[in-house]
């Protein structure tokens, strides 16, 4: 009887120990100034992804809210960035992000591994002001920010 609770206690030890994980992880990025956004990189799917991006410099780093990972899933460079569009989300989307005012396309046109690939952004409006003041933010003589037209 004894050996059965052991196995019982360490299996849910097992279960409860990612839970814990997650939930100390995204207190830890929120309390470092991050913000709440949605993230889609493949765009033939429905395939939204909750997490939290935090401003760092010329880096604007996400973090799924469901990833193990100690460090960003996604890094992108605020002199490679390019905001492609704009657009609110569609009736489709409301299910999968339900906080969202906007939705922005942009485009990485850093180096070639990255190069042109596209990600989406979804936040809400105190999240895109913040967003694009940091974007159009760049120091002189560093590129600068684009939109295309």
């Amino acid at each position: 009887m004894e050996l059965v609770a052991i196995i019982v206690g360490v299996l849910l030890l097992c279960l409860v120990l990612p839970l814990v994980w997650l939930a100390v992880r995204r207190v830890r990025l929120m309390r470092g100034g991050g913000v709440d956004l949605c993230l889609r990189r493949r765009f033939l799917v429905n395939d939204w992804h909750f997490g939290v991006g935090r401003f760092s410099g010329d880096k604007f780093a996400w973090y799924r809210l469901t990833s193990f990972r100690i460090g960003p899933t996604v890094v992108l460079d605020r002199a490679d960035l390019e905001i492609v569009d704009r657009r609110p989300p569609l009736r489709a989307e409301d299910f999968a992000i339900p906080s969202a005012v906007e939705v922005l396309r942009c485009r990485r046109r850093g180096p070639a591994p990255t190069q042109g690939t596209d990600v989406e952004l979804a936040m809400s409006a105190d999240v895109l002001t913040g967003f694009m003041a940091w974007v159009e933010a760049t120091p002189p003589g560093r590129g600068g920010y684009q939109r295309a037209s």
